[in-house]
C-alpha cells in the first residue's frame, strides 16, 4: 500500500511540475512554439489518462484493501478460535491424561481388590474344608468310640455284674460254668438256687434302624433258657445306653417267660432287688405284704428306669432341636458361640471301681441342692401327671 501512494504521489507531483512549465512557458513565450505545446499537451493527455487508470487502479487497489482488511479481520478471528481451540484441546487433553492416570490407579486397585477377594474366598474355602474335615473327622470318631463301646460292652457288663456281685456276696455263673449245654447266656446269677440270666446284646454297626427289631427277635430267642426249672422266668436282656433312642418296648410277656430290655446303669438296682428275695428260706414262705412289697420295689425300678430313659429321650430332641436352631444366629454370633462351645468342658463324677454310690450321698446331694434354691429364692417346680402319663402307667 506505501509502494502504490507513493507513486500516485509522484505521478501527481509531475503533473503538477508539468503544468506549471506550461504555464511558465506561455508566459516566457506568448507566441510559443506549436510543437512543443502539442508535445505538452500530448504530454498532458497522457498523463491525464495515466492518473484517471491510476485512480481507477487506486480504486481497485482499495476495494481489495477492504477485502484485504476483512480477510485480516476474519484471520485474526480465525487466529483466535485456532488459539482458543488449541488452549481447549490442551485442556482437555491434560484432563484425558489425568483420567487416564486415575483409571489406571482404579483399575491397579480394583485388581488388588480382586486379588485379596480371591485370597480371602480361597482361605474360607480352605477353611470350609477343614471345619468340614474336623467335623467328618469328629463323627467318625464318634462312631468310633461307640463301635468300640459297642464291642466291649459284653465285657463291661460282665465286669459290671461280677463287681455287683462280689460286692453284694451273690454267685455270679459265667458262661463257662452255665450248668446247661449247648445254649449258654452271657451272664447269669443265683438267687436262691435259681439262675437269673443278664444278656449282654449291642448293634452289629452304626446303622440302629434294625435294633429295635433285632432286640424283638432276641426276646423270643430267650426261649432257651426259659426253658429250663432252674431259670427264672424273668430274664434281662442289657443294651447299651447309647441305643436307648431306638428302643420302642422295654418290657415283654412272652407267655412262658418275661423279657426286661435294660441298660448298664440299671443292674445294680434290680440285682439288689432280686437278692431281697434271697433274706427269706423259701418263697412260699412270703407273707402278700412282703410279696407286694417286692414287686412294688421291682416295678418302682422298671418304671424309674423307663421313665428316666423317656425324659432323656425327650430332651435328647429337645436339645438336639435347639441346636438345629441354633444356625440361624447371626454369623458373627455364631462364630463366637462356637469359640465359647469349644472352650467349654464338662467333667461329670468319675465311676470308680469298689467304690460304691451311696444312697446317703445322692439324698445329702439332693438337700444340698434344695437350700441352695431356697437361698438363692428360687421357685420349685411341681410335677403335674397328665392323663397320658396315668395312661402309661396303668399299661406298665
Amino acid at each position: 500500500m506505501d509502494l502504490i501512494g507513493s507513486s500516485i504521489i509522484g505521478t501527481i507531483v509531475g503533473l503538477i511540475v508539468a503544468i506549471a512549465l506550461r504555464r511558465q512557458k506561455k508566459k516566457d513565450t506568448p507566441n510559443g512554439d506549436k510543437e512543443k505545446t502539442l508535445e505538452l499537451e500530448k504530454s498532458i493527455s497522457s498523463n491525464e489518462e495515466i492518473i484517471k487508470n491510476l485512480q481507477s487502479e487506486k480504486n481497485i487497489l482499495n476495494a481489495k484493501m477492504e477485502s484485504f482488511e476483512k480477510l485480516k479481520t476474519e484471520n485474526t478471528t480465525l487466529k483466535e478460535k485456532l488459539s482458543n481451540t488449541e488452549n481447549e484441546r490442551n485442556s482437555l487433553k491434560t484432563k484425558n491424561t489425568t483420567w487416564e492416570k486415575e483409571e489406571e490407579g482404579r483399575i491397579k486397585e480394583f485388581k488388588k481388590a480382586i486379588d485379596s477377594t480371591n485370597t480371602l474366598q480361597e482361605s474360607l474355602e480352605k477353611e470350609k474344608e477343614r471345619l468340614n474335615d474336623e467335623r467328618v473327622k469328629e463323627k467318625e470318631v464318634h462312631f468310633d468310640n461307640m463301635k468300640k463301646q459297642w464291642r466291649e460292652h459284653e465285657k463291661d457288663v460282665e465286669n459290671h455284674l461280677q463287681m455287683i456281685c462280689k460286692n453284694n456276696v451273690i454267685t455270679y455263673i459265667s458262661q463257662e460254668e452255665f450248668p446247661h449245654a449247648r445254649n449258654k447266656p452271657d451272664n447269669s446269677i443265683e438267687i436262691m438256687d435259681q439262675l437269673i440270666v443278664f444278656d449282654a446284646k449291642s448293634p452289629a454297626n452304626d446303622n440302629l434302624s434294625n435294633f429295635s427289631n433285632y432286640i424283638k427277635t432276641q426276646t423270643e430267642n430267650l426261649k432257651k433258657y426259659a426253658k429250663h426249672d432252674n431259670v427264672k422266668k424273668d430274664l434281662f436282656l442289657v443294651i447299651p445306653s447309647s441305643t436307648l433312642h431306638v428302643i420302642n418296648q422295654f418290657t415283654y410277656n412272652m407267655s412262658d417267660y418275661n423279657v426286661y430290655v435294660i441298660t448298664l446303669d440299671a443292674l445294680e438296682p434290680i440285682v439288689l432287688s432280686l437278692k431281697k428275695i434271697e433274706e427269706y428260706e423259701f418263697a412260699d414262705k412270703l407273707s402278700p405284704d412282703d410279696r407286694e412289697n417286692i414287686c412294688r420295689v421291682i416295678g418302682k425300678f422298671a418304671h424309674s428306669t423307663k421313665r428316666r430313659i423317656q425324659i432323656d429321650q425327650f430332651f435328647a430332641n429337645e436339645f438336639l432341636d435347639t441346636l438345629h436352631k441354633a444356625k440361624q444366629l447371626p454369623k458373627d454370633i455364631l462364630e463366637n458361640v462356637i469359640q465359647f462351645e469349644n472352650s467349654e468342658k464338662l467333667n461329670p463324677p468319675m465311676e470308680k471301681r469298689n467304690k460304691p454310690i451311696l444312697t446317703k450321698d445322692l439324698r445329702d446331694q439332693t438337700e444340698k441342692i434344695k437350700k441352695e434354691l431356697e437361698i438363692r429364692d428360687i421357685p420349685g417346680i411341681e410335677a403335674k401327671i397328665t392323663f397320658k402319663e396315668k395312661d402309661e402307667r396303668t399299661e406298665e
